[in-house]
């Protein structure tokens, strides 16, 4: 499993506080933290790492947050949609990168193999 893949399960989260400098120690190099919920539910605290900004499902999260705070969000950025909503996001981004991770990598040592038995 390569460092990206490590890097996907450590993602924690934790719950909002009013104090906007929490946690700017604990963010690992590559990622953001960012606040998830709706106006119903306490929000919570992710981090995750940047190439979760270039994911389409992503996108659309980032799309619906400036339909609802518009582009000039002050502060960490906040994503208006159900924890669990997120979440499930969160798991088919992993999912899918786990899944070309291993297509990748099975092809590569695929391709090595096929050029070790040429004649």
């Amino acid at each position: 499993m390569g460092s990206g893949e490590k890097n996907l399960k450590s993602f924690h989260s934790h719950h909002s506080k009013n104090n906007s400098k929490q946690g700017i120690k604990d963010v690992p190099k590559g990622c953001l933290a960012i606040i998830v919920g709706s106006k119903e539910e306490k929000k919570q605290r992710f981090v995750v790492p940047v190439f979760y900004f270039n994911h389409p499902l992503f996108m659309q999260l980032l799309k619906d947050a400036e339909e609802e705070y518009g582009f000039e969000q002050k502060g960490t950025i906040t994503i208006p949609c159900h924890v669990q909503v997120f979440r499930y996001v969160q798991d088919m981004i992993h999912r899918e990168r786990s899944i070309n991770y291993h297509t990748n990598h099975h092809n590569h040592s695929h391709n090595h193999l096929v050029g070790c038995f040429r004649a």
